[in-house]
């Protein structure tokens, strides 16, 4: 199995960097300067690069990678996305390094939106962060509920190597949302000691985020009732009831968290 590092890159984000031996991918390289003064350091030969989205932060150093390299480029087939070798829409099964990945549709953030899994380990963008979802800039909260929905599905020990480092704010939220929670309250103090320590907050795995991640917790009493608190509920009322689907407080929730 490849090993994951990752690569810290403009206020936030995090490349990822898959190495076995002097081979590596990288995923999501947003800028190629630390990129390229990785693979110097560590005597890397870069083969491919795996895009989640085509957000500027996610691909914009593609073009100074493939011009050193010439590495393969999957990217997503609905979204452009200069240099790509091969366009994927979901569904696909890819060579990463000797590893089989799964390619997955995720569209919510964006509409092209994929995530790659493989023996554990998911790469999941913009769409399941640590403890909290990507903002729905162009899907709907149909969609991005199905997508989150189709994540954690996965294993429960799969670890999450999410795009950005927004579990501190997240878990804020997550507190607001679910103040009784114990398993929130827990993965603040995990958190707390790994930023002060100058560690990622991330990998998480998925069982920590279905106990904690109020974004995959919408059928909760808790979370319906803060929703409703909190934040209004869009949809129907049949009867003069208020509707409480999941996809309904998803939508309440994502709404709450664009103000927080």
């Amino acid at each position: 199995m490849f090993k994951i590092s990752p690569i810290p890159a403009f206020k936030d984000n995090y490349i990822w960097l898959l190495t076995l031996g002097s081979r590596a991918f990288v995923v999501d390289p947003g800028d190629a300067a630390p990129v390229l003064a990785r693979l110097e350091a560590d005597g890397l030969r870069l083969e491919g690069i795996l895009i989640t989205h085509h957000h500027a932060d996610h691909q914009g150093g593609v073009a100074e990678l493939k011009a050193r390299y010439q590495p393969v480029i999957f990217a997503p087939a609905k979204e452009s996305i200069t240099g790509t070798t091969h366009a994927l829409s979901g569904g696909e099964c890819i060579e990463v390094l000797g590893q089989m990945v799964q390619v997955i549709a995720v569209p919510g953030h964006t509409l092209g939106h994929l995530a790659y899994y493989a023996s554990g380990v998911l790469f999941s963008g913009d769409t399941l962060f640590g403890a909290g979802c990507g903002r729905l800039f162009e899907g709907t909260p149909a969609q991005m509920l199905a997508s989150l929905e189709h994540l954690a599905a996965l294993p429960d020990e799969t670890l999450v190597y999410c795009a950005h480092e927004y579990t501190d704010v997240n878990l804020r939220f997550a507190q607001a949302v679910e103040a009784a929670n114990s398993a929130v309250q827990l993965r603040v103090l995990k958190v707390a000691a790994l930023r002060t320590a100058g560690l990622p907050s991330v990998p998480s795995t998925l069982a920590e985020e279905k106990a904690s991640n109020p974004f995959l917790r919408c059928a909760e009493q808790a979370v319906i009732e803060a929703a409703l608190q909190h934040a209004p509920i869009q949809g129907d009322c049949v009867g003069g009831a208020v509707n409480r689907s999941k996809e309904a407080v998803f939508a309440a929730i994502r709404g709450w968290r664009n103000t927080f």
